[in-house]
């Protein structure tokens, strides 16, 4: 590691697609922030949209003069997040969602923690998962549940501590030089991917709750399913890029799934396989609906939909992360990766 010096600098980039919904709320929250206007850019790097996002943004650009608009031509979210810090001169890079906003005071607590200790390459908090109607609050609520997704700190931590990733991290500028920009190849788990070089280079990831933001969940099973098989399936190729086994959390979805179909088809012929599986399901199921009373607080209306989206989150992470294995291990195709490069909501 080089010395560091403090830091005063910012630029915030924003990876976007077709969010014309969220894009306004999102730039709101960093006009609006306590730092100082003049040591600090919003960069919203968008992927070409064709849904009127672009006219907000420029919108914006006309009205401040530290909003611009970037284009990413490249379409994937790794890519706009480079050709936004490519783009950039500040000393920190923060990397932030179109589909969430910020606290107020974002961007000066991510500074405080980077310049508070030498050692921190990447600061960031616990994502508040917030959602509008019955089935997106119940996402929200299962997507922040241990149950739901397991020690995922940067989901809600209370406390301030060294962690293994966050999600919307602010980096030292001479950590991204050092280390590499992100990944380009990775539609999901960039955050990860890159989190991981930091730690290997010898820097700690400092996750505060003083770093508040906010992230609407998808009101979509459809769309939830798919955004955990996608978590899933690119763990394994970061994996595969490391050389590096995943922790506990992301294998416990896939054991989840195989020992479901070996119970179900072992048990047809082995008596004791089938007790054995019923006692896991068993198990599973009272997990789960324990986890869900203690999750709605006499919102009794959400718990139609909390008990199905905590097996939604597990089977389809732990499949696409079995599907992973096939691909990336088994078969070693890159021609899921070629066909699967582009921004996903």
């Amino acid at each position: 590691m080089n010395e560091k010096k403090d830091i005063s600098t910012v630029s915030v980039v924003i990876p976007c697609r077709n969010e014309k919904k969220f894009i306004s709320e999102c730039i709101d929250s960093f006009v609006n922030q306590t730092y100082d206007k003049e040591l600090y850019e919003v960069l919203i790097c968008d992927g070409m949209s064709d849904d009127g996002t672009r006219d907000i943004v420029k919108g914006y650009e006309e009205k401040y003069k530290n909003i611009r608009l970037v284009d990413n031509v490249g379409l994937s979210a790794p890519k706009g997040m480079n050709e936004g810090i490519r783009k950039s001169k500040a000393d920190v890079i923060i990397i932030f969602g179109a589909h969430a906003y910020a606290d107020k005071d974002f961007i000066k607590n991510n500074v405080k923690l980077l310049n508070k200790d030498k050692s921190v390459g990447c600061a960031g908090g616990p994502i508040e998962t917030i959602n509008d109607s019955d089935k997106g609050r119940a996402v929200a609520l299962a997507m922040s549940s241990p149950f739901g997704v397991g020690n995922a700190l940067f989901r809600y931590a209370k406390k301030e501590m060294y962690v293994d990733t966050v999600a919307f991290g602010a980096y030292r500028r001479d950590v991204l030089e050092e280390i590499g920009y992100f990944d380009s190849e990775l539609v999901r788990n960039q955050d990860d991917e890159i989190n991981y070089r930091v730690t290997k280079a010898g820097y700690n990831i400092l996750l505060s709750p003083t770093v508040k933001s906010y992230y609407y969940s998808r009101a979509s099973l459809k769309k939830l399913w798919r955004q955990y098989f996608q978590y899933g399936f690119w763990k394994v190729r970061v994996m595969q890029k490391h050389g590096k086994t995943a922790s506990v959390r992301h294998l416990v979805p896939m054991t989840f799934v195989l020992t479901n179909l070996l119970g179900i088809i072992l048990g047809m012929f082995f008596k004791p396989i089938l007790i054995l599986w019923l006692v896991e399901l068993a198990a599973y199921l009272t997990c789960d609906i324990i986890s869900s009373f203690k999750l709605i607080k006499r919102k009794f209306n959400l718990l139609k939909y909390i008990p199905i989206i905590f097996p939604i989150l597990h089977l389809s992470y732990g499949i696409g992360f079995l599907q992973g294995l096939f691909v990336f291990y088994l078969f070693k195709s890159k021609k899921y990766i070629n066909k699967n490069t582009k921004m996903s909501r």
